[in-house]
C-alpha cells in the first residue's frame, strides 16, 4: 500500500505549508554573492546594498531571499544575522542585518523610536514642483487589490485601518515632465514613497503597482527607479554609523537619459 505521507504524492490546492517546504539551501556562490553585495560589516551589523529584484522575504521559505542568503553569515553555534527592516523586491539600496541578540534589540528599539534617518532617490514623472522642497502628509491604509496582492491606498485620518504616513522631498532636479528627488521618509508604512508620490501627482517611475503608463520614445527604464541611498543611525558601541549604497548605474543611465545628471551634483552637495 502507498504510503500517504510519502513526498512523491502530488500536491492539491490548500496542502502549502511552511513545515512540509525544504528551506532554502544556500550555496559558496551565494556567499561570493553576499559577499559582493556587503557594504560594510562589524561586530554588530552587516550592511548591504540590495541589488533590485531580490525579494526580502516571502511567503515560502524555499524561495532565494535576501533573508534567507544571511544563512551564508551563519555562526558554528548555529546562530545567524537576523534582517532589521525591509526594502521592496524592486528597490534596491541600504540594508542592513545584527549579528547579535542585544544588537538586534538596539536596532529595532532604534527603528521603533525613529531615531534612524533614511534617505532615497527617485525618478519621477509629473507636472513641475511649485515648491523645491516639501512634505506629502497622507494617511495611507492597506487594501486587497486582488486575492492574493495587497496594496495601499490614500485615505481620510479616520478611515478603516488609517496609519500617519509622511514624506519629506527636495527636488534635485528637473527637465520637462521628469524630475530627480531626494526622499525622506518620516514614518515607515508599507510603499509609502511609491503610494505618497503617486497621490502627489508624480509616481515613481517603472512602478507596476503605483506608477507610469511607458514614457514616450525608446528608452524606458529597466526596472522601479527608487534606491535606499543612505542610512545614518546610531549604533549600539555608541556615536553614530551613515551607510550609504551609491547611485546604482541603471538609475544614472535614466538620469542621463531624462537629461537629469545634474542632480547628482545637487545631491553631493546636500549629503557631503
Amino acid at each position: 500500500m502507498e504510503n500517504e505521507n510519502s513526498e512523491d504524492k502530488p500536491w492539491e490546492k490548500g496542502d502549502f505549508s511552511k513545515k512540509l517546504t525544504k528551506p532554502y539551501q544556500v550555496t559558496h556562490a551565494d556567499r561570493d554573492y553576499m559577499d559582493e553585495l556587503l557594504l560594510g560589516e562589524d561586530d554588530s551589523i552587516l550592511a548591504f546594498n540590495k541589488p533590485s529584484g531580490l525579494a526580502c522575504q516571502t511567503r515560502s521559505p524555499a524561495d532565494r531571499t535576501f533573508d534567507a542568503l544571511l544563512q551564508v553569515y551563519v555562526k558554528r553555534n548555529g546562530k545567524r544575522p537576523r534582517m532589521l527592516h525591509r526594502l521592496d523586491m524592486l528597490t534596491s539600496g541600504v540594508i542592513i542585518a545584527a549579528r547579535t541578540k542585544p544588537a538586534t534589540s538596539f536596532f529595532q528599539q532604534t527603528f521603533e523610536r525613529r531615531e534612524a534617518y533614511k534617505s532615497y532617490l527617485a525618478i519621477v514623472r509629473g507636472p513641475a514642483f511649485e515648491k523645491s522642497e516639501g512634505v506629502i502628509d497622507a494617511h495611507l491604509q492597506r487594501y486587497q487589490k486582488e486575492p492574493n496582492l495587497a496594496l495601499m491606498r490614500p485615505c481620510d485620518v479616520d478611515g478603516e485601518g488609517a496609519q500617519d504616513a509622511r514624506t519629506r522631498y527636495l527636488v534635485l532636479s528637473s527637465q520637462n515632465d521628469y524630475h530627480f528627488l531626494l526622499l525622506t521618509p518620516e514614518t515607515g508604512r508599507t510603499h509609502q514613497l511609491r503610494v505618497h508620490l503617486e497621490h502627489f501627482g508624480r509616481p515613481i517611475l517603472a512602478d507596476p503597482y503605483y506608477g507610469t503608463d511607458a514614457l514616450e520614445g525608446s528608452y524606458q527604464p529597466a526596472r522601479l527607479m527608487l534606491h535606499a541611498y543612505r542610512l545614518l543611525t546610531p549604533h549600539p558601541d555608541g556615536g553614530e554609523i551613515d551607510i550609504i549604497a551609491d547611485v546604482p548605474d541603471d538609475m544614472k543611465e535614466c538620469l542621463t537619459a531624462l537629461s537629469l545628471e545634474n542632480g547628482l551634483l545637487a545631491l553631493q552637495d546636500k549629503t557631503g
